[in-house]
């Protein structure tokens, strides 16, 4: 016996329809990261993973550390 089986499946159309979503997802972040610049603190916060993630020794660490803070201080005098 053979049968045939026209269009999508219920499994199918959920895979396209979470395709679809996470594509709708990426492009609307996408659009919106572009007009706003990262705070201060965001990008203090992200400086400090980055530091915490690269370094191994200690005076490494630090100087990685100052230079976050200095950004971060001449972040906040700018007024971002």
């Amino acid at each position: 016996m053979r049968t045939s089986q026209c269009g999508l499946s219920a499994f199918g159309t959920l895979v396209v329809l979470a395709v679809a979503v996470a594509a709708g997802y990426y492009a609307y972040k996408a659009i919106l990261s572009e007009d706003h610049a990262p705070s201060c603190k965001s990008a203090f916060s992200s400086c400090m993973k980055s530091c915490r993630r690269t370094t191994t020794e200690a005076p490494a660490a630090q100087a990685c550390q100052e230079v976050c803070q200095r950004d971060q201080a001449e972040c906040v005098r700018a007024g971002k």
